[in-house]
């Protein structure tokens, strides 16, 4: 039988899977946190002797957990002022980010929007099968459908996310690369560089939630980014330090003022190693925690606030 101390540390290996697993699936690390301490409560209720599978049953309350959030979020986000975009995190990196390449991938702000297109249980079928591994049976047993629906929701999501461009993580050069040269076109209002840099149907769109200043439509097309850029988004970066760091596992800015994060710029790539998506956070709610890093694991998927 399963003593207290022994359930609680069952469940403490598998909080940072289940941190990435409820981020994933709703685009809000407060939410995740919300989802997985449900969870942890859950679980401190049951009887875990009469639990064959620990880790199946953790994942399958959380999912369920996070099924429920993303019902009552779906209204607040068609109410949603302007863009949404996913909160961003500073993203440190643990062990080698090379073999979990996709699970890495699955981080970055481009991948969370495409999420944002699927119904709730088609996110949870191809986060769980495709990203995390698990065996139909067991996503089937986590949406409580048969193993051949299970398969459908995951070949439809499948669907809806190949037929979108793949998105990328090219080398560290390409992405400091980019980030000096939008920070050159901010500093002097040349975009020379940077022009070079962005697709030629490259978006930009800023969430600002109504609470500050944001773009409430999405640019389309490099020569009206670079316009933007170089006349508009300038004026609002005089104020404050641009900080490089890690958003989402992809290199980002982010412009602190008075030791607060004010606005985090996160980009998108294409397959060439072009700039496709200009992700602008600008909502104070979206932003209050950037500055504490979390320690993303790639082989695992596991994101968790102490490195």
């Amino acid at each position: 039988m399963m003593g207290t101390s022994s359930q609680t540390a069952a469940f403490e290996s598998m909080r940072a899977r289940l941190t990435g697993l409820a981020y994933r699936m709703l685009g809000s690390m407060a939410d995740a946190e919300d989802a997985v301490q449900d969870t942890y409560l859950r679980w401190q209720g049951a009887d875990a002797a009469a639990i064959q599978n620990p880790e199946a049953w953790l994942t399958t309350v959380c999912t369920n957990r996070c099924l429920d959030l993303l019902k009552s979020a779906h209204k607040k986000r068609v109410d949603y002022v302007g863009s949404w975009i996913p909160e961003p995190l500073q993203t440190t990196v643990s062990g080698d980010a090379e073999n979990g390449l996709q699970l890495s991938q699955s981080l970055t702000t481009a991948f969370l929007l495409l999420m944002e297109r699927l119904s709730p249980k088609e996110r949870a079928a191809y986060l769980l099968h495709e990203i995390f591994g698990h065996p139909f049976s067991d996503v089937a047993d986590a949406l409580d459908v048969s193993e051949a629906a299970a398969r459908q929701l995951s070949s439809r999501a499948r669907q809806h996310v190949t037929m979108d461009r793949q998105r990328f993580l090219p080398p560290a050069e390409t992405q400091d690369e980019f980030l000096s040269a939008f920070l050159d076109a901010l500093t002097t209002g040349s975009t020379d560089h940077l022009a070079g840099l962005l697709a030629e149907t490259v978006r930009f769109r800023s969430d600002g939630g109504g609470k500050t200043t944001a773009l409430r439509r999405i640019l389309q097309g490099s020569d009206q980014v670079n316009k933007y850029i170089s006349r508009i988004l300038r004026r609002l970066w005089t104020e404050g330090e641009a900080v490089k760091m890690q958003v989402n596992g992809v290199a980002g800015l982010a412009l602190i003022h008075d030791g607060k994060v004010v606005t985090a710029m996160v980009p998108g790539y294409a397959a060439d190693g072009t700039v496709e998506d200009v992700f602008m956070i600008r909502n104070p709610e979206k932003l209050r925690y950037l500055l504490e890093p979390l320690c993303h694991d790639p082989e695992s998927g596991g994101l968790i606030r102490l490195c």
